[in-house]
């Protein structure tokens, strides 16, 4: 036995869907919901993109990268690796950065550039060059203040003879004007005051009594050179230097001459 299906041919098959039908407002929210969703993908792509996966538009551009901070050798490579051009603005001063560290750059970093594009750079020379102050005919404590405030210090303060009221400062070691790092040792040369010893006349005197005399003023005798003469006795003293009436300062050494057997 035989069964005939009636099936009509594949061409007139048609598929219907149910139509789903919503009222006019529900539309127009759900149209809306769509528009927001789609807003909401494009941002977020677009703050992926710029903030947390950064990329360049184009294939030919770069981007920037960060070289502050760097030893110079260090930024020239990360420059150059990143297909940049470098521009050398020299260096300036930095109280802090070491040597040779890069502390300014131009374009900044993260900033997206034609490939051919030169980033300029500028190192540090180190902390600002301090000058030295005149403290000349200052007092010697507040010449200390002063070049302490400069930022510098004082290393040792050397005393000489001189026609200055005792305790003023004469100059500075290095001179003054002269642009030290910040720390760096100056020296201080002040006055102890104008000779004020009489040099002694010893001239026919032994050897022990000038001595004598040249310790009570405050004086040191020095060599003791011996000649053959017929003008003096033997062992008397017929020269010194310096000689009898000169001004001299504390401690002045005097040589003298001494008689000797012809």
């Amino acid at each position: 036995m035989k069964f005939r299906r009636h099936m009509p041919p594949l061409r007139q098959l048609r598929l219907r869907f149910p139509r789903l039908q919503l009222p006019p407002m529900e539309r127009v929210q759900a149209f809306r919901w769509v528009v927001w969703l789609g807003i909401s993908m494009m941002a977020g792509y677009v703050f992926a993109v710029l903030f947390v996966f950064p990329a360049p538009l184009f294939s030919h551009h770069r981007v920037v990268p960060r070289v502050v901070g760097l030893p110079l050798a260090e930024a020239r490579r990360n420059i150059t690796d990143a297909k940049l051009g470098i521009i050398d603005n020299g260096a300036e001063p930095h109280p802090t950065a070491a040597v040779g560290t890069v502390i300014w750059q131009d374009p900044p970093p993260g900033v997206t550039a034609p490939a051919n594009l030169r980033v300029a750079l500028v190192v540090s020379s180190g902390p600002p060059r301090v000058p030295v102050p005149d403290v000349a005919q200052l007092d010697v404590g507040l010449a200390r203040k002063l070049i302490t405030a400069a930022g510098l210090t004082v290393s040792q303060v050397e005393s000489v003879q001189a026609a200055v009221p005792t305790g003023l400062v004469m100059l500075t070691r290095p001179p003054a004007g002269t642009t030290l790092p910040p720390g760096t040792r100056v020296g201080l040369v002040a006055s102890r005051g104008a000779p004020t010893i009489t040099v002694p006349d010893v001239l026919g005197l032994s050897t022990n009594d000038a001595r004598t005399r040249f310790e009570q003023a405050g004086l040191t005798l020095g060599s003791v050179i011996r000649r053959r003469t017929t003008d003096a006795s033997p062992g008397t003293i017929i020269a010194q230097r310096p000689g009898a009436g000169t001004l001299a300062s504390p401690g002045t050494i005097v040589d003298i001459v001494v008689a000797r057997t012809p």
